[in-house]
């Protein structure tokens, strides 16, 4: 007997599939359900051990620790060189990765009530493998769901797109979910998306409000990202863990920038910004004294360091400082691309999807017994 599944597939890349394929599996574990997760083609790959697997098979196992070994949650994986070997290989009438995603399957879903199966991008991705999420569905008898970005025309087009892709390898759709939708404008776009879909004979499973606390990146994630280094030694560890709202870019006098300067503001300035960097350590010591919230720390660009008595200080401020000899352009633009991805210890990003899931997405319809 076939465990019921969902793949979870949109209409683009970094729309959410990993946050529903999150909140699925958080609220149907709150339902004391036995669920397994697969992401049969991955890209973004972590090392665990002497092995490279998805980062996405990683961040399921751990939160969920569903038992699964690892490199059956993601059986397929598309490292540097990959696509090239592939195209260039003599044989091209055997398909030894569908066995492979097929035997991988076989074992993870062994006892599950139900089974999340995560895709990488839209419909056709992985085409170029013969491994499509649309043909990777077919190849798991499993009924996609479509996320989308939030807005009116753009993602009914999209989804238009995918969908006939979808139809071309026999593979049902169980509805689409928009996500990421302004608050000012939820309503409006919930009823015309509504509206619209149900002209095209699909069904919306959701309509999913934006949430700061998700898309945003810790201060940890950004000194990875721009492999900076920690210049404040004397910090607490958990700062690393403070969420970025907002990147300011410290180029204007400092009376401007302490206008600007706010909770969960990360400050990118030149290291020779004596004045900027002054102001933003006074404002945390303010801050401190009154026991509020203050900005999520400070990136020093250029290849020189601040004067030794301002680095002094630097070394004991409350707040994350990095250097990084970069200029400020590349940093900021660094920054501003990061793709935050939800991690296994950010427990407040995991909740924030459970509850968001829980709330705008109709469980019932892709797992009847919810």
């Amino acid at each position: 007997m076939s465990v019921p599944s969902i793949f979870i597939a949109a209409t683009q890349q970094n729309e959410g599939k990993t946050t529903l394929s999150l909140g699925l599996m958080g609220n149907l574990k709150l339902k004391n359900k036995n669920i397994g997760y697969i992401k049969p083609v991955g890209q973004r790959t972590v090392s665990v051990g002497n092995i490279k697997v998805d980062e996405d098979a990683v961040l399921m196992e751990r939160v969920f620790a569903t038992g699964a070994n690892l490199q059956d949650m993601n059986p397929v994986t598309v490292g540097q060189g990959f696509t090239t070997d592939w195209i260039m290989q003599t044989r091209t009438d055997e398909h030894p990765l569908d066995e492979s995603i097929l035997a991988a399957y076989a074992r993870v879903s062994a006892g599950r009530d139900f089974m999340v199966i995560e895709g990488t991008g839209h419909a056709g991705v992985g085409s170029v493998l013969g491994l499509s999420n649309a043909r990777v569905a077919k190849l798991l008898n499993a009924s996609v769901v479509l996320v989308a970005p939030g807005g009116v025309g753009r993602p009914i087009d999209e989804v238009a797109l995918n969908v006939e892709l979808l139809a071309r390898e026999g593979v049902p759709l169980a509805g689409v979910v928009i996500n990421k939708v302004q608050a000012g404008k939820y309503e409006h776009v919930r009823k015309l998306v509504t509206r619209g879909f149900s002209r095209l004979g699909i069904k919306v499973l959701g309509v999913l409000p934006y949430d700061e606390v998700l898309p945003a990146p810790t201060v940890g994630e950004v000194l990875e990202e721009i492999h900076g280094e920690l210049v404040s030694d004397s910090l607490d560890p958990a700062m690393m863990n403070t969420l970025v709202k907002q990147v300011l870019v410290g180029a204007m006098s400092t009376h401007q920038a302490l206008d600007y300067f706010s909770p969960g503001s990360l400050i990118i300035t030149p290291s020779d910004r004596e004045d900027i960097i002054l102001a933003a350590i006074g404002l945390t010591i303010a801050d401190s004294a009154k026991n509020l919230e203050t900005v999520a720390g400070m990136v020093l660009t250029g290849k020189m360091l601040p004067h030794p008595a301002i680095m002094d200080l630097i070394r004991h401020c409350r707040i994350p400082i990095i250097s990084c000899p970069k200029d400020t352009y590349t940093v900021a633009s660094q920054v501003h691309d990061l793709l935050a991805k939800i991690r296994p210890a950010d427990q407040s990003k995991i909740e924030h999807a459970t509850r968001l899931v829980g709330q705008y997405f109709d469980m019932a319809a892709v797992c009847p017994e919810f």
